[in-house]
C-alpha cells in the first residue's frame, strides 16, 4: 500500500513536468520562434498554421517558387515529432539519463550547427529549428501533470481561459493555479519571443545560442530532479522494508 501510494506520487511529479522547467522550455520556444521570422526569411519554426497559411498565399497568388520556403518546415515538424518517438521507444528505460535529456542534448546540437549556417541556407536552417521544436512539443507535454505546449500559445490559452472560468463557476483554488501558470507560460513566451527580436538585432544568424542556453538549463534541472527522485525512491524502499520488519 506505502509502495503504491509513494509511485503514485512520484509518477505525478515528474521532472519534466516542473514549473521551472517549463519556464526554460517556453523561452527556448519563443525565441527560436522570433529568430527564424527575423533572421531566417520570415518563416515560423513552431506556428506550422502560419507556415501554412504563407504557404497556400504564395500559391494562390502562383509565386511557386516560395512554396518550398514554407513547406520544408512543415513536413520538418512533423518528421521531427516521428524522431521523438523513436528516441522514446528506444530510451524510455535508459537508467543512466533520463529519454527526455537525451532529445534535450540532441536539440542543442542541432541548434549549435544552425548558428553557423550562412543566410543562403536559410531552409535548410528554418528545416532545422522546426525539427527541434517539434521533438521539444513532442517530449515535453505536461506542466504539474497537465497539457501544455512550450512551443506555442493557443493551446496554452484555451486551457488557460477555461481554468480560469472553471474558477469563477466553482471558486475552486486549484483551477486559480493551473489558470495563472497557463497564463505565465504564454507570458514566458512572449519574454522568450521578445528577448529573440533584440538578440537577433545584436548577433544575428548566432544568436540561436541563446536557445541552446535555456535549453542547456532545463538539462541541468533535470538532473537535480532526477536526484530527488531517487532519494525519493529509497525512502521509499526503507518505507516498505520498515513496513515488513
Amino acid at each position: 500500500m506505502i509502495k503504491t501510494k509513494m509511485a503514485k506520487r512520484l509518477k505525478s511529479n515528474q521532472m519534466s513536468d516542473t514549473f521551472t522547467n517549463a519556464i526554460f522550455l517556453t523561452l527556448s520556444g519563443g525565441f527560436q520562434d522570433a529568430y527564424t521570422y527575423l533572421c531566417r526569411g520570415k518563416v515560423f519554426a513552431n506556428a506550422q498554421t502560419g507556415n501554412i497559411v504563407l504557404m497556400s498565399t504564395h500559391f494562390f497568388e502562383g509565386e511557386f517558387g516560395l512554396i518550398l520556403h514554407y513547406l520544408i518546415p512543415v513536413i520538418s515538424f512533423i518528421f521531427g515529432i516521428c524522431v521523438a518517438e523513436i528516441q522514446h521507444i528506444f530510451f524510455k528505460n535508459y537508467k543512466k539519463i533520463h529519454w527526455r535529456q537525451i532529445v534535450l542534448a540532441f536539440e542543442i546540437v542541432i541548434l549549435l550547427a544552425v548558428g553557423f549556417i550562412p543566410i543562403n541556407l536559410n531552409i535548410l536552417a528554418n528545416a532545422l529549428v522546426s525539427f527541434v521544436a517539434a521533438m521539444q512539443v513532442q517530449t515535453f507535454r505536461k506542466l504539474r501533470g497537465n497539457a501544455y505546449a512550450s512551443t506555442m500559445c493557443i493551446g496554452n490559452m484555451r486551457s488557460g481561459a477555461e481554468a480560469l472560468c472553471g474558477y469563477f463557476k466553482t471558486r475552486k483554488k486549484i483551477l486559480l493555479i493551473k489558470a495563472i501558470e497557463y497564463f505565465s507560460i504564454i507570458f514566458m513566451f512572449a519574454v522568450g519571443a521578445g528577448f529573440g527580436s533584440l538578440a537577433a538585432d545584436r548577433w544575428g544568424i548566432r544568436s540561436i545560442w541563446f536557445s541552446c542556453a535555456f535549453l542547456f538549463i532545463s538539462f541541468i534541472i533535470m538532473f537535480i530532479r532526477l536526484e530527488i527522485e531517487e532519494e525519493k525512491e529509497e525512502e521509499l524502499e526503507k518505507a516498505v522494508e520498515n513496513e515488513f520488519k
